[in-house]
């Protein structure tokens, strides 16, 4: 199998309300809207998250998006979405941190913080 691009979706009951929201996290409007009630934003090349209207699946995802700067981001979700995500979590020998947070129709995603080599655990944890 050769897969040359991936995507996800979410489902929201409130298809306005969503993409506003999806683009308030995302600081950008949707890349393409092929048609009503469905926007998409190409995340990397060939990696799109869809936003459709529609009753969300429980226990759907996470999916985690990989960043730069986890606790800056982090904060940045309380202050402009009002999202409680979980601390920020690493553990011992694994080299990122992360959290979990929700969108207001309980679709789950994450943040990720790929962390160098050379850093200490107790500097991770901060």
């Amino acid at each position: 199998m050769n897969i040359t691009e991936m995507t996800m979706q979410f489902r929201v009951k409130d298809y306005e309300e969503g993409v506003r929201w999806y683009e308030k996290l995302f600081r950008r409007p949707a890349d393409f809207v092929p048609h009503e009630d469905f926007a998409e934003w190409e995340m990397l090349s060939g990696c799109w998250l869809q936003v459709a209207k529609g009753e969300p699946a429980e226990g759907s995802g996470p999916l985690r998006l990989g960043v730069d700067e986890i606790e800056g981001e982090r904060k940045r979700l309380i202050a402009e979405l009002g999202v409680e995500p979980s601390p920020v979590y690493s553990r011992e020998g694994v080299p990122v941190k992360w959290c979990t947070f929700s969108d207001p129709w309980g679709n789950r995603i994450g943040f990720f913080q790929e962390l160098s080599s050379g850093t200490n655990q107790k500097e991770q944890e901060k």
